[in-house]
Order: structure tokens, then C-alpha cells, then sequence
């Protein structure tokens, strides 16, 4: 049985970077979604450029917190969606933008040699939010997770293929993506959002010791003088 499709299309500023605009938007734009299957991508070339640096540069401690937990439950919604999703990559897909597209089933990127893909967060000084990370660790092959996240680089579309953060790395990226999201969907939908529950249920919970490092640690570095000065050279290039 056919089942329709919720496309979710981001075009906001600075390259759908992630602030609290854009955050809100895609609570809303999920919550408009109920159960049907989702396409996630973006517009002008542009999938997402990361966290919105010059808002995250304004925050304190309060402001960051609040917002790293409503980013971690927009992520957490996205990665239950009990119905297939698929991101279909056509720009660049930094940081956050990184985990967004690991957060849908599937990511296909588009074959395109300018594109740049990669989580960059420790080169910026901050960590990963507790669930963010394991989220990240749950997708990616455990070979690749020191190169991935320690090594902070941005890989192009053939690279980030060979470790795991795209699917599938194809010409046409949006009608690929549409294509195989029908496939997804023509499963049975009780069935599909089950095995998803089953697969995915525990994967995102986190512990007393992670809320912990989250508030004593990880926060207080989000909002250090040495990140607020990466970001500040990051925005004067």
C-alpha cells in the first residue's frame, strides 16, 4: 500500500544553521509529520552548515543548557520516528547538520566533489551532548569513531561513504532519496515502526554519571573563553 510522504525542507539562514528558529521549526515540521514517512533535506544547496556559531557564541551557561537539551530532543524525536526517513544530502553537512542526517534510516549524499561532510565539534573545543553521542557511536562502525569524532575532520561525499556517515553517495540526490523512502514505506507500517522501537528503543538513554559530565563538564566548556574564541576566529574568516 502507497504511503504518503512528508517532505521536510529546510530554508532558513546561514545555511540551515541550527538555532532555536530552526530547532522550533522542526519540532513543529515532525509534529505535522504523525506517522508518515519523512524526507529530510535542504534548499540552495545547503543540508546544514552545523550549530548557528554566532548565537551559540551569545550564550551563558543557563541559555546553552536549554538549548543543547532541546536540540538532544529534537534529535531523539527524528531518530524514533516510527516511519522510515531518509535525509537526501545536498550541501554541506557540518556538526549538527552531521547528526541530523545520521538521525534519519537512511542518508544519501549527493555526489558532488565541493560537498563536505563530518562532525568538527572537538576542533571547536565543545563535546557531544550525552545522547547526541550515543547516537553517533550507534551508527557509526566502532573502527571508525576515533577518526570520526577525535580526529574532528570534514570528509567528502566518497569518504564519508567509506566510513559510515552516508548510506549511499548518488547523482540526483532527491529523486534517489524519494525512491528509496517509497520502498521503506511499502513495508508494513506496524511492522516497520516495531522492529524500529525493538532496534532503537534504548539507544539514546542516558545514565546518572552522563547528566553529570553534561551540567559539571560539558556545558561549563560550551561556554569557555577557549571556545568562545574559536568561534570567534571561525567568524572572522
Amino acid at each position: 500500500m502507497e504511503r504518503d510522504i512528508y517532505e521536510i525542507r529546510m530554508a532558513h539562514p546561514a545555511k540551515n544553521a541550527l538555532d532555536d528558529d530552526l530547532i522550533a521549526w522542526l519540532e513543529t515540521e515532525l509534529e505535522r509529520a504523525g506517522e508518515a514517512p519523512i524526507l529530510l533535506t535542504g534548499s540552495d544547496g545547503a543540508f546544514s552548515a552545523g550549530l548557528n556559531l554566532k548565537r551559540v557564541a551569545e550564550m551563558d551557561a543557563a541559555a546553552m543548557r536549554g538549548f543543547l537539551e532541546r536540540l538532544d530532543a529534537m534529535l531523539r524525536r527524528l531518530f524514533l520516528h516510527p516511519a522510515p526517513t531518509v535525509a537526501a544530502v545536498n550541501g554541506h553537512a557540518i556538526a549538527g547538520g552531521c547528526v541530523l542526517m545520521l538521525a534519519c534510516d537512511v542518508a544519501l549524499v549527493e555526489a558532488d566533489p565541493r560537498l563536505r561532510i563530518g562532525l568538527n565539534e572537538v576542533a571547536l573545543g565543545a563535546c557531544f551532548p550525552p545522547a547526541v553521542l550515543r547516537l553517533v557511536r550507534h551508527r557509526l562502525a566502532p573502527q571508525w569513531h576515533e577518526r570520526v569524532l577525535l580526529g574532528a575532520g570534514l570528509f567528502g561525499a566518497g569518504e564519508a561513504l567509506t566510513l559510515g556517515l552516508a548510506t549511499q553517495v548518488v547523482e540526483g540526490v532527491e529523486p534517489a532519496a524519494r525512491e528509496q523512502l517509497a520502498a521503506l514505506a511499502a513495508h508494513p507500517a506496524r511492522t516497520y515502526a516495531l522492529t524500529k522501537k525493538v532496534l532503537r528503543g534504548s539507544v539514546l538513554d542516558t545514565s546518572d554519571e552522563d547528566r553529570r559530565r553534561f551540567l559539571e563538564e560539558e556545558v561549563p566548556l560550551w561556554t569557555s573563553d577557549e571556545v568562545r574564541a574559536r568561534i570567534a576566529a571561525v567568524l572572522a574568516r
